[in-house]
């Protein structure tokens, strides 16, 4: 009786967005789950922290558009059960060359899907939006309902909803050693735990703890520009007040991305075609992997959590996770298995 009792339903490691999520899911469906952070919280070492990240729909891939749907809803949720305000519409402007190949992939998209946007010629671009100076004859992709969304406060929400459904975060507990099983067993520098299921979000952490588990994946720095600027008056920014936050496809080597914060994120990782990793290890099925969101995947955490809830559980997913399989990579000689 004892054993079982000290025995997790699935433990995560990474309380970064992606574990806060995934314990929120699991917390949510009364599972017994423990959240466990190598840092104390909170913590700026991370790709989680930050005051704001964009929240858009306009991808070019619809997979992530079809996502961002139910994302809408759960982050509306979860500000309804924070009692906070977690997202502001501001607007989201796609700024590049009429040609740009992207861009047109984006708006070919939007269309498919029947998401409300709108295409601004260099011309209107100028008129719409005379507080942005134009010098290469851009023309622009407004998804209106686009925004931010307050980073560490959604943070602090999820930790805190996680503990009031009798979840349990442990911070400041890095972990040294998995031993593969049914049951899992996690070290800590604090004590061990076993769990029927392990879910791992480390972030750029990832590979050191996957290494002695006979895998590393082919996870890489990303490189893109953020344009930060402070707001004299809060919540002033919006496209109804002609600066909404925007992404230049074509202003740099990388994207710039343009939006009202105070501070940049810390360490970010990706994959190399961009695309998330949510699958479990090929080896041992209860070791389930989420890696690779850096980019786009604050976003789309709440979606993520709940298809890494799905695959702890071994329940089916509720999306195609084709696109996000670690098998992908076998080709290119990045992975090794």
């Amino acid at each position: 009786m004892a054993a079982q009792k000290n025995l997790w339903d699935v433990i995560v490691i990474g309380a970064g967005i992606q574990g806060c999520f995934t314990a929120y899911h699991l917390a949510k469906h009364a599972r017994r789950v423990l959240l466990l952070e190598q840092f104390f919280l909170p913590h700026t070492r991370g790709s989680s922290h930050g005051q704001s990240r964009i929240i858009r729909k306009a991808y070019p891939e619809d997979f992530y558009m079809k996502m961002m749907d139910e994302c809408y809803q759960l982050w509306a949720q979860l500000e309804h059960e924070a009692g906070n305000q977690l997202h502001r519409q501001t607007g989201v402007l796609l700024l590049g060359m009429k040609e740009n190949p992207r861009l047109k992939t984006i708006q070919a998209t939007l269309s498919t899907q029947g998401i409300d946007h709108q295409c601004l010629s260099s011309e209107k671009l100028k008129q719409r939006f005379p507080n942005i100076q134009f010098t290469r004859g851009e023309v622009g992709l407004l998804d209106k309902m686009g925004g931010i969304l307050y980073a560490d406060k959604a943070l602090r929400a999820l930790q805190h909803k996680i503990c009031q459904l009798g979840g349990i975060v442990s911070d400041g507990e890095k972990v040294v050693e998995i031993r593969p099983g049914l049951p899992v067993m996690v070290k800590t520098t604090s004590r061990s735990y076993q769990a029927n299921s392990l879910v791992i979000t480390a972030g750029p952490w990832t590979n050191r703890i996957l290494r002695p588990l006979g895998i590393e994946l082919p996870l890489q720095t990303l490189r893109i520009n953020v344009c930060y600027w402070r707001e004299k008056v809060p919540g002033s920014y919006s496209v109804s007040q002609a600066f909404p936050c925007f992404i230049g496809l074509d202003l740099a080597p990388h994207h710039i991305y343009g939006l009202p914060a105070g501070e940049y994120p810390g360490l970010m990782k990706n994959t190399p075609d961009e695309h998330f990793i949510l699958d479990r290890h090929p080896q041992y099925d209860n070791i389930v992997i989420g890696a690779g969101f850096s980019g786009h995947g604050f976003k789309l955490a709440p979606v993520v959590g709940k298809i890494l809830y799905e695959l702890s559980m071994k329940l089916a997913p509720s999306y195609d996770l084709a696109p996000f399989r670690i098998s992908r990579f076998f080709a290119l000689g990045k992975a090794h298995l």
